[in-house]
């Protein structure tokens, strides 16, 4: 499963690379930078965790950005403390190009966490493990006039055919899609809200 994610991956950034290089020889892109904060339930069952991080986004047409995203949570307590840094890389997609314009969005994820056992302010012990999974969702850019974008989306996380353990039925509720998802048998386990700033120069 990893070897297959790690092909992907590579894959992946292969093909923003051709996309930026076609958007600069048009002298279409525009890169964009940005701070934002994340809510995200890492399991279906889970209670929602804040996260906080940066965007970095290429406008590549005016229908088509690529989207490289970090975010940053650390949770603590007497005797542990838990570091998770989530990478996406993301396709957007805007069927209309306005003030407020909606998009879609997806992609695939890099999950790493990192687990320290504590007794005092040592550490006893330090484990990290790293997963990966397609996300995909929906959301908007509000235009702050010609050079920055409020954005909100929601984002499915670890999508999957076929319903494992722990997963919930339909990926995206999206309308007419229904009948599509169970055909499809898509399943996910997580979900985020991500919201933050963009200015692009």
């Amino acid at each position: 499963m990893a070897q297959r994610f790690g092909r992907l991956g590579v894959g992946v950034l292969a093909g923003m690379c051709l996309l930026v290089g076609q958007a600069s020889a048009a002298g279409a892109q525009s890169l964009g930078i940005g701070p934002r904060f994340s809510f995200v339930r890492g399991d279906v069952n889970a209670d929602r965790s804040r996260y906080s991080g940066g965007l970095l986004r290429m406008r590549t047409s005016p229908r088509t950005a690529l989207e490289v995203s970090l975010d940053y949570h650390m949770n603590e307590s007497l005797t542990e403390r838990i570091k998770d840094y989530p990478i996406q890389g993301s396709l957007l997609i805007y069927p209309v190009h306005t003030t407020l314009a909606p998009y879609f969005v997806g992609g695939i994820g890099w999950y790493s966490q990192r687990v320290e056992q504590l007794q005092g302010s040592q550490v006893l012990t330090s484990t990290k493990t790293r997963k990966a999974g397609y996300h995909a969702g929906v959301g908007a850019d509000l235009w702050l006039g010609r050079r920055a974008t409020l954005n909100l989306d929601y984002r499915y996380t670890f999508i999957g055919f076929g319903k494992d353990e722990g997963s919930q039925p339909g990926a995206l509720p999206l309308p007419g899609t229904v009948a599509l998802q169970n055909r499809m048998n898509l399943s996910h386990k997580g979900s985020m809200w991500t919201t933050g700033v963009t200015v692009y120069f």
